[in-house]
C-alpha cells in the first residue's frame, strides 16, 4: 500500500474540519489537504443541526456562554475569531446569514443543508482531496510529521487536524469517541465526558400524565436545594421526564457530578406569590359555581390545572367553594415550585453536544496546536469547549477551525 501523501490532514468532515480545510486553502492555495471522514458523506451531523435550519452562531459571543475545566483556553479565538468574523468567512462562500429577535443567526435559506453544501462545493472548488468511509485506525509520530493508518488507506502528513467531534449524535453521526481514546494512549489527559444540551430524565409518576404538554415556564436546576442556573422558556413534559429550550440549557450540570438535582417550574413566574394569591382568591369568587376540575381553565392547561389540585390532596368533582385560604397557598407554592427529581440524562446519541473531552492543557489557544507534538492541532467538540444552546456550539467550531487554521499555515510557512 503506497502513502497519500499531504502538507495537512484533517481527521473529521464536519463543522469544525471542513471550516478549517476551506479556511486553509483561503490562506495558502498550494497547501495540499485532505479531510478523512468515516461516514459516506461530509457534514452528516451538521445537517441536523438547529433542526434543520442550522442556528450558525449568535450575536452574544462571549465566554460566559462557554464551559471548560479551563476556559480561558477559549477566549483568545472567540475574540478573534468571531461571528462577525464567520459571518465574513460563510458569506464568502454564498451563505448569507438572517438574525431573529433572540440574536440566534441561521443561513438566510433557512437550510442546514445549504452550509453543508457551501463548505463542500469550497473544498472541490479549492481543491481540498475527500475521503470517505475511512475510519482511522492510528495516529503516529514520525520525523517529519504523521503517520496516519485507516481502513482503507495509509496517509502521511505535516500536520493533522483532529476535527472528530465526541460522543454527540452517535455512530450514525459518526461521532464514537475514538479519536479521543486514540489521543489518550497517546498520553494526553482527558476531562469526563457527559451528554450537554440534553432531555433530563425525572421520576415519571407525575410526567406521564403530562406527556406533550408545552408550557412557557421558568425551569430551575437545583443542587442539593440550591439553585444551580435558571431558564425562561417552552418547557416540554415528556414521559421520560422534560425537554425544550430551558431544559436542554441547565442539563449541562447534571452530568458533571453526583449530587442530587431536581428541577423546579415556575408556571406562573410573571407573578409574586401576593400577587397570585389574590388573583386566585378572586378567581375563587367569581367560579364558585364550578368542580375544580375547572378551576384553572384559561389559566393553566386544563391536564396541567388538573394534575395540580390533585397534587394538593383535592378531588376534581369538588366545588371550587371548598377552597379555603390554606388550600390555595398550596395551589400557588405547587405552581411557583413544580418540582421534579432527577433520575438521568437523555443519551449521548440525543444531545447536541458533548461536555468535557480532550484536556485543553496540552493545547496552545493561539494556534490550536498541541504543545508537545508539534504539528497536531485540534478544534471544535473534541476539545473541553462546550457552550450554551443557541449557536454558541458551532461558533466554537468555527472559531477554532479558523484559528488553526492560521496556526498552521504560520507553523508550515506558508502564512500570507
Amino acid at each position: 500500500m503506497s502513502d497519500l501523501n499531504f502538507d495537512i490532514a484533517v481527521i473529521g468532515g464536519g463543522a469544525s474540519g471542513l471550516c478549517f480545510a476551506v479556511r486553509s486553502k483561503q490562506l495558502y492555495e498550494k497547501y495540499s489537504v485532505a479531510v478523512i471522514e468515516q461516514l459516506q458523506r461530509v457534514g452528516k451531523k451538521l445537517i441536523t443541526t438547529g433542526n434543520g435550519r442550522c442556528n450558525i452562531t449568535n450575536k452574544d459571543i462571549s465566554l460566559s456562554r462557554y464551559h471548560s475545566d479551563n476556559i480561558t483556553f477559549a477566549e483568545y479565538a472567540l475574540e478573534n475569531y468571531n461571528n462577525s468574523v464567520a459571518e465574513e468567512f460563510f458569506s464568502g462562500i454564498g451563505i448569507d446569514f438572517v438574525y431573529d429577535e433572540k440574536g440566534r443567526a441561521y443561513p438566510y435559506s433557512l437550510q442546514a443543508s445549504s452550509v453543508v453544501d457551501g463548505l463542500r462545493f469550497s473544498c472541490e472548488h479549492l481543491g481540498v482531496d475527500t475521503f470517505t468511509e475511512q475510519k482511522v485506525l492510528s495516529i503516529t509520530p514520525t520525523k517529519s510529521g504523521y503517520l496516519i493508518k485507516t481502513s482503507k488507506e495509509q496517509f502521511t502528513a505535516k500536520c493533522v487536524v483532529l476535527a472528530s467531534g465526541l460522543y454527540s449524535g452517535g455512530e450514525k453521526s459518526g461521532c464514537n469517541g475514538s479519536i479521543l481514546r486514540m489521543l489518550k494512549d497517546m498520553g494526553y489527559n482527558t476531562v469526563k465526558v457527559s451528554p450537554a444540551i440534553v432531555q433530563i430524565h425525572t421520576k415519571t409518576e407525575t410526567v406521564r400524565q403530562l406527556k406533550g404538554i408545552k408550557v412557557n415556564a421558568n425551569a430551575t436546576l437545583k443542587q442539593n436545594g440550591k439553585n444551580i442556573r435558571s431558564e425562561y422558556g417552552e418547557v416540554l413534559f415528556c414521559d421520560y421526564g422534560l425537554s425544550g429550550p430551558p431544559i436542554l440549557q441547565i442539563s449541562r450540570a447534571i452530568g458533571r457530578g453526583n449530587a442530587k438535582f431536581t428541577v423546579s417550574i415556575d408556571l406562573m413566574p410573571d407573578y409574586d406569590f401576593n400577587t397570585f394569591l389574590g388573583i386566585l382568591k378572586n378567581r375563587v369568587k367569581i367560579l364558585n359555581y364550578r368542580t375544580l376540575d375547572e378551576f384553572f381553565t384559561g389559566m393553566l392547561n386544563k391536564r396541567l390545572g388538573q394534575v395540580i389540585i390533585k397534587y394538593i390532596g383535592k378531588n376534581l368533582s369538588d366545588s371550587v367553594s371548598t377552597l379555603t385560604d390554606g388550600d390555595i397557598k398550596k395551589l400557588i407554592s405547587q405552581i411557583k415550585n413544580f418540582e421534579f427529581e432527577v433520575t438521568g440524562l437523555g443519551s449521548f446519541e440525543s444531545s447536541q453536544v458533548t461536555a468535557g473531552g480532550l484536556s485543553t492543557d496540552a493545547f496552545d489557544g493561539k494556534t490550536m496546536m498541541s504543545k508537545k507534538d508539534k504539528g497536531l492541532f485540534a478544534i471544535g467538540e473534541i476539545l473541553d469547549v462546550d457552550g450554551d444552546c443557541g449557536g454558541f456550539n458551532l461558533q466554537w467550531a468555527w472559531s477554532s477551525a479558523m484559528c488553526a487554521a492560521d496556526g498552521a499555515a504560520k507553523y508550515l510557512g506558508g502564512a500570507k
